[in-house]
């Protein structure tokens, strides 16, 4: 598990275009206290080491990986948001986050207020159902609080996320632009409450169990 705090800021070094090679990503010498089998969220996808030095880790990447998330469309260079597993006893700063994307999101705006930054999203709606405002959500592994979100029926929803310059300036959201593809991960206590709610929700409509 993760809490969602972003505790590095990687670059890509070089990634498997064939499946037969590693992602390998840099990251602030003696970062992580890695070993071998340890998980490591990139850019909030759990991913595996199977190599590590003092600067650089190397991770297995699968097609279901590339399929799922928006590590495919990284480059020699892209920053990566990067934050090592929680410990038992840990404080969990932002919110707990399993590493598991749901889907992937499109930045469609990017508007200065201040010292914010808001930062618009649009989100398929498997993602926009368990959204709700004040409530959180994972943008490419980091912990952030959802001030508005527009309803946009198939189309999904549009998210309105309002951003600290530190959040800015020690993470990939520094170089998001409209266009951008970011991870998401919803909040793993909506889920759970739907979930246990819902078998009531279908015996409460009208004709149930008929």
């Amino acid at each position: 598990m993760f809490a969602g705090m972003v505790s590095a800021l990687g670059r890509v070094e070089s990634l498997p275009r064939s499946f037969q090679g590693e992602l390998v990503v840099t990251h602030p010498s003696g970062w992580g206290k890695l070993g071998l089998g340890d998980s490591v969220a990139v850019n909030g996808c759990c991913l595996t080491v199977v190599r590590w030095d003092q600067d650089r880790v190397a991770l297995e990447v699968m097609p279901e990986t590339y399929r799922r998330t928006n590590l495919g469309l990284l480059e020699p260079g892209s920053a990566v948001n990067l934050e090592a597993p929680l410990a038992l006893g840990d404080p969990v700063g932002g919110h707990l986050v399993s590493g598991h994307v749901d889907a992937v999101g499109e930045v469609v705006g990017l508007d200065p207020e201040e010292n914010a930054l808001w930062l618009n999203l649009r989100v398929p709606p498997p993602v926009g159902r368990y959204c709700v405002p004040q409530g959180s959500i994972a943008v490419d592994g980091c912990s952030l609080t959802l001030v508005t979100v527009t309803d946009r029926g198939r189309d999904g929803s549009e998210l309105r996320i309002s951003l600290i310059p530190h959040t800015v300036k020690t993470t990939a959201a520094a170089g998001y632009r409209p266009g951008s593809v970011v991870n998401l991960e919803v909040d793993q206590l909506a889920r759970l409450v739907e979930r246990l709610i819902r078998p009531q929700l279908g015996a409460a409509r009208p004709g149930a169990g008929a």
